[in-house]
Formats: structure tokens, C-alpha cells, sequence
């Protein structure tokens, strides 16, 4: 079976979202062109990956070629993810980019495949390999997605202030306490 790359070079919207309640979120990443919707599920580690990356990618761009003032922000989409939500595939490996001719930032999201992605398949149109998500963004449309993707992860359970492991609201058993239980703040 061939592989099938979904090219997205103007997408009206990428966006990370979430469905489900803190502590059992699903993570998504959606991108919108014209009537043309794809949805891929990953993980919560993934999605905060790929948005700190692209902010550091962002300022490499910026400190190489100067900042683009040209384009200016229409503001943080704060949308719900688009419905139906049908996920296309569970994403493995991701690939970042920068492609200078139309000065856009490359997302490519490749499909977990139980064999071991060769990196010559990421931005690529080989025939071979797993089913791919490719999106160009404008540095504006990629700050954005980043500013978006960093408050989606942190809107989850808070962190334990001494172990760093989600908080329930009845608290959890803080392996910095010795087991003891460590009350949630937001229990109060």
C-alpha cells in the first residue's frame, strides 16, 4: 500500500487541542485548508516537544534573517478542535523545518509504523514509508500554534510543587514525602 502525505501549504488553521478531562485528555493536532480537515492524535509530551522546538526554531529564523514584520497577527485562535473529530492516525515521529524559498516554517507528523523511520522519509514524497501530515506555516501561524500548543499542556491536573507529578483534586501520594499523601490545593 502506497503511502498518503496530506499537504497542507495555506492552512487556514493548526491548531493542538484536547477532548476528554485533565488526567484523561486525548492531544490532537488539526489543520484546516479550505473544506479540507486532518486530525492526528499524539502525545501530551509531543505536542510540548514540538512547540517548544518551533518557538527555538522561530528565533533562529529571526536571528538569521531578521524578524518578518510584514505579517501581522490576527490573534490567538481559542477555538474548539473541528467537528467530527476523526483521527487520521497516532503520530511516531515528527520533523521541523525551515524552507527559505516560501519562507515558511515545515511541521511534517509521520505516522507510528512498527518498523524504524529511515529520517531520509521526513519531508520527503517518498513512496515508501508511513502516512504523513505535512504543514507550512507563516512564523506568525507557527508563534501562534505555539503559544496555543504550550497553554493546552498546561491546562491539565497542576503539578505537585515537590515531585513535579500531577495533582489530583484529592491530592496524591508524593514519593518526595516518603509516600505520605500530599494535599491539592485546588481541593481547598
Amino acid at each position: 500500500m502506497s503511502r498518503v502525505i496530506h499537504v497542507f501549504r495555506r492552512p487556514e488553521r493548526f491548531v493542538a487541542g484536547t477532548v476528554g478531562e485533565p488526567g484523561d485528555r486525548s492531544f490532537y493536532l488539526q489543520a484546516v485548508e479550505q473544506a479540507r480537515t486532518i486530525s492526528v492524535l499524539l502525545e501530551k509530551q509531543q505536542v510540548s516537544v514540538l512547540a517548544e522546538r518551533m518557538a527555538a526554531l522561530l528565533e533562529e529564523v529571526a536571528r538569521r534573517f531578521g524578524p518578518d514584520e510584514a505579517e501581522q497577527s490576527p490573534g490567538t485562535d481559542l477555538d474548539p478542535l473541528a467537528v467530527p473529530l476523526e483521527e487520521e492516525f497516532r503520530v511516531g515521529t515528527m520533523g521541523l523545518g525551515w524552507d527559505a524559498d516560501s519562507q515558511s516554517i515545515v511541521v511534517e507528523l509521520l505516522a507510528v509504523t512498527e518498523e524504524e523511520v529511515d529520517e531520509s522519509v521526513v519531508l520527503d514524497d517518498t513512496e515508501e514509508g508511513p502516512d504523513a501530515l505535512r504543514v507550512f506555516l507563516s512564523p506568525v501561524q507557527a508563534r501562534e500554534f505555539a503559544d496555543r500548543a504550550e497553554r493546552v499542556v498546561s491546562a491539565g491536573r497542576p503539578p505537585c510543587p515537590l515531585c513535579a507529578e500531577p495533582l489530583e483534586a484529592s491530592g496524591h501520594v508524593c514519593v518526595r514525602l516518603n509516600g505520605y499523601h500530599q494535599r491539592s490545593p485546588i481541593a481547598d
